[in-house]
């Protein structure tokens, strides 16, 4: 049977890739950042961020979903799988998506390979979609009123023009009387 071709591979094979992003993501929960190769950084992180999703829905069923993604049939991986669901999915709760982050640290000495360390994202989220609808609230507030400030010059120089207009037309009278 022919190996499957769709899309680069880790490694080679598919089970090498399968084995290389499970290995990497248990080092990635043990460690809460590691230093790899930019490529592998990136097919790495939907890999953790969907198994850290699995983790938040906290059940049993999605516990054996992330062990057989895991090999977790070590002490260790068993006791990143239990980290994974008391303490990273936890912290991960209030945030949507965009677990991990992806920072290039430059090339490797031995053969200029790009690098970058990818790090779990456990600072909280701050609210500021708050902030920015309150920024847009305020600068909506005060734009609404130069406009009535506007239409209260308009009528003032409209009653202006007429009572200059009733005074010209006055003094046209009095000098056609004359």
């Amino acid at each position: 049977m022919p190996t499957p071709t769709k899309g680069p591979r880790l490694g080679g094979s598919p089970s090498h890739e399968k084995m290389m992003l499970a290995n990497l993501s248990a080092n990635l929960f043990e460690h809460r950042s590691i230093t790899t190769t930019l490529t592998k950084a990136k097919r790495l992180r939907p890999y953790a961020e969907r198994l850290i999703t699995m983790a938040k829905q906290g059940d049993i069923a999605a516990r054996r979903r992330v062990v057989g993604k895991i090999s977790a049939n070590s002490a260790t991986n068993q006791a990143i799988v239990h980290e994974l669901f008391t303490v990273i999915a936890p912290a991960m709760a209030e945030r949507e998506g965009g677990y991990t982050r992806i920072v290039k640290i430059g090339n490797r000495k031995g053969d200029n390979a790009p690098m970058a360390v990818i790090e779990l994202v456990m600072e909280p989220v701050s609210p500021k979609q708050a902030v920015v609808k309150e920024a847009e609230q305020a600068t909506a507030t005060p734009a609404a009123q130069p406009v009535q400030e506007e239409t209260a010059e308009v009528e003032s120089t409209e009653t202006a023009d007429t009572e200059a207009e009733s005074a010209a037309a006055e003094s046209t009278e009095g000098e056609s009387q004359k």
